[in-house]
């Protein structure tokens, strides 16, 4: 779903069996390797932004006035509290350039013909998955399902994407809730609620030191 560049504005809602919360962000991206988010609320967060280059992540944050570099034993750890984690910032470049792909078979899902892609990383890629099966339709090529499988072959997460529709003349899935699979009483939603694709956006544009001032 990415253009050459994209802006989109979003909520992220986390859900847990005795409470909830919402963070509302921004996004910048440039093809697979740049990717700027801003996050607007709420207070406690509002200003905290988090920068991709290539395979590597930073974080600012404002109130302590530090950039921290996530190093890649963090990448399966939690970000912002929710089911994604910062790996999940970072995969679209690795899904692109890490795994080999095969179709594994096709069905219907949420009445769409898809195939069901196999992704195996390559013997010399760096990643966090042992396995990932996607859910892709075969009309559109709309992702409407992933599944992530750790090395003993256990499924760990599943994402189900929805609510597909035309989001600034690009027709996308706007809703991503991912579901942990040991506890399945619980997940996160991202909600997209607007996006513009292929505006001019520099190189510099995602920079540290651009990440303290975007707003």
């Amino acid at each position: 779903m990415r253009g050459t560049t994209a802006y989109s504005e979003m909520t992220m809602t986390v859900v847990r069996p005795d409470w909830s919360r919402e963070v509302t962000m921004k996004s910048w991206s440039k093809g697979y390797d740049y990717s700027l988010i801003l996050i607007t609320a709420p207070a406690r967060d509002q200003g905290s932004t988090f920068l991709k280059r290539k395979n590597e992540v930073w974080n600012w944050v404002p109130a302590v006035e530090k950039v921290i570099k996530i190093p890649p034993s963090m990448m399966m750890q939690s970000w912002m509290g929710s089911d994604f984690t910062n790996d999940d910032l970072v995969k679209e470049s690795s899904i692109v350039h890490d795994y080999t792909h095969a179709i594994a078979g096709d069905t219907v899902l949420a009445g769409r013909e898809c195939w069901k892609i196999e992704m195996v990383p390559n013997p010399d890629a760096a990643v966090v998955w042992d396995k990932v099966f996607l859910w892709i339709t075969k009309k559109d090529e709309l992702e409407l399902l992933a599944e992530y499988y750790d090395e003993q072959g256990e499924l760990i997460n599943t994402m189900i994407l929805s609510d597909i529709k035309d989001l600034g003349g690009r027709v996308i899935p706007t809703i991503f809730r991912m579901i942990p699979a040991d506890k399945p009483n619980q997940y996160t939603e991202i909600v997209y609620h607007s996006a513009e694709w292929d505006k001019p956006l520099d190189d510099s544009f995602f920079s540290e030191q651009n990440m303290k001032r975007v707003r």
